[in-house]
């Protein structure tokens, strides 16, 4: 490992996202020949085949999924560091961010992200992974760029920038009884509830704040995601509690119904999360001042 050349970890890392000696070639302006001897250093190198044939590519093996969130990691430090001193032409950016979010946002941000994106630096590609634990592994060891949502503090090795902030809003169906006649808390509770919870919880602020005026709520089906239970609502007299912007966004796009309640419900921190080696990479800080300016702060309805 002494006598690695430091330049084969731009061939690893392209070998390991790409699956392909010819695509890699092509991303690293090479030619395949040259990437299929650089392939063969890496594995003598490091004693592994690193990639093997499956049907018509090549997948890695268990050592290269290993090594793969940190090769990632280090290539793209060492970018930055160059990027940041040659400065930054977003029309020659080469790049793969993955941005982690719940497809409540995804669907409300992703449009307007992947126009900008294509307009200003065409050579970036997202990839938009579900959410999961309130983990930091995926921002440290770099297979996660970004992490948007309601985020807790992290700790000093995480960088938490806070977007915007938003209350729940109930929603329904156009053809629901609420559309109709005054809202009262009473009403609210009289039917049936869709929760949204990748943990399956099924109580939360809002049944704290229903709890002051002496009365709960019946959640009959708890669902992962906000798409789900967007579609859910068409089925019966259910409601749904989405953040405002989502169910602005439901509104528009399926022609559900937001409802007024008779007092503001509870408002929530959306915030983004980066690791630091990521803090002075400039097309990294692009991606995220460009996320900031979509929040709804920005864009008032």
């Amino acid at each position: 490992m002494t006598d690695l050349d430091l330049n084969l970890l731009t061939v690893l890392d392209a070998l390991l996202r790409a699956g392909s000696v010819t695509a890699a070639a092509e991303k690293l302006h090479m030619s395949a020949p040259a990437t299929s001897r650089a392939l063969g250093r890496l594995r003598r190198t490091l004693d592994d085949p690193l990639l093997v044939r499956a049907g018509r590519g090549l997948v890695p093996t268990p050592l290269a999924l290993s090594l793969a969130p940190q090769v990632g990691a280090i290539v793209e430090q060492a970018r930055a560091l160059l990027t940041t001193s040659q400065g930054l032409d977003l029309s020659t950016v080469d790049r793969r961010f993955t941005v982690r979010a719940n497809d409540g946002w995804t669907s409300v941000l992703g449009g307007p992200l992947l126009a900008q994106v294509s307009s200003a630096a065409p050579g970036i590609r997202l990839r938009f992974a579900p959410e999961g634990d309130d983990d930091i592994q995926p921002l440290r060891d770099g297979s996660i760029d970004l992490d948007i949502g309601v985020i807790d503090d992290l700790g000093p090795e995480i960088t938490v920038q806070p977007l915007w902030q938003e209350p729940w809003v109930p929603v329904v169906a156009p053809n629901h009884p609420l559309t109709h006649g005054p809202v009262t808390w009473q009403r609210l509770v009289a039917h049936p509830y869709v929760a949204i919870s990748r943990r399956g919880r099924s109580t939360g602020p809002y049944d704290d704040l229903l709890a002051t005026h002496g009365l709960h709520r019946k959640v009959v089906a708890i669902t992962p995601t906000a798409t789900t239970a967007a579609h859910l609502l068409f089925e019966s007299d259910v409601i749904c509690l989405f953040m405002a912007t989502f169910a602005k966004h439901a509104a528009k796009r399926m022609g559900l119904c937001p409802i007024r309640t008779p007092d503001p419900l509870p408002v929530t921190r959306v915030s983004q999360a980066w690791h630091p080696r990521s803090e002075n990479d400039p097309a990294h800080r692009w991606l995220r001042e460009t996320i900031h300016t979509l929040g709804p702060d920005n864009n008032p309805p």
